[in-house]
């Protein structure tokens, strides 16, 4: 077999062992998939989050951040932010999330642990624009175009959440989130 091939079914078992929930097995395949072929992301992507599930969030880091440095990658940046979140390093976080939807603005880790972190650290309004490019690609999200909508009536922008909210309603009419916020918006114009 070709390095290459060795590489693929390494990778592929430690996956396929991670979904299984048995780390040791994927942890072994993974390392495997490394010495088969080092240039590839994907295997300390993994091991990364063997660590992460184990609580070893020092290792998971250094793991994301060879990865990184491999293939700066959404899933790496995202991997980073979320233990930088957890850690309580706001910017650093806020950084690695925005790096990671500006390479995939459809990583919805990314976008909601951004949007969770913006309205801790009080930045919404420097979310929007990442909701919105969401938004372009999968118009019909409601999840996302609720929280947009959110994060606008926590800007005190009302009447552009309420043309987020109205249009979840035209394509999902029973959607009572989005309508009982839409009511609640009426009721603070009146």
């Amino acid at each position: 077999m070709s390095g290459q091939l060795d590489y693929e079914i390494n990778k592929e078992l430690g996956e396929c062992y991670l979904f299984m929930g048995d780390l040791d097995k994927a942890e072994e395949y993974y390392g495997k998939a490394m010495s088969n072929n080092g240039v590839h992301a994907d295997p300390y992507l993994g091991l990364a989050t063997i660590a992460v599930q184990r609580g070893e969030l020092e290792q998971a880091m250094t793991l994301y951040r060879k990865a990184s440095t491999i293939e700066a990658d959404d899933r790496s940046l995202s991997g980073m932010a979320l233990i930088e979140m957890e850690r309580g390093d706001a910017a650093e976080a806020f950084t690695h999330f925005k790096g990671a939807l500006a390479k995939n603005p459809e990583n919805l880790v990314a976008l909601f642990g951004l949007v969770r972190l913006a309205h801790a650290e009080e930045r919404i309004g420097e979310v929007l624009d990442y909701l919105r490019d969401y938004l372009s690609v999968d118009p019909a999200k409601h999840e996302v175009r609720f929280t947009l909508a959110g994060c606008l009536v926590s800007l005190g922008r009302h009447a552009e959440a309420g043309c987020e909210l109205d249009a979840i309603l035209v394509q999902d009419p029973a959607n009572d989130a989005a309508r009982e916020l839409a009511e609640e918006l009426k009721r603070i114009a009146a």
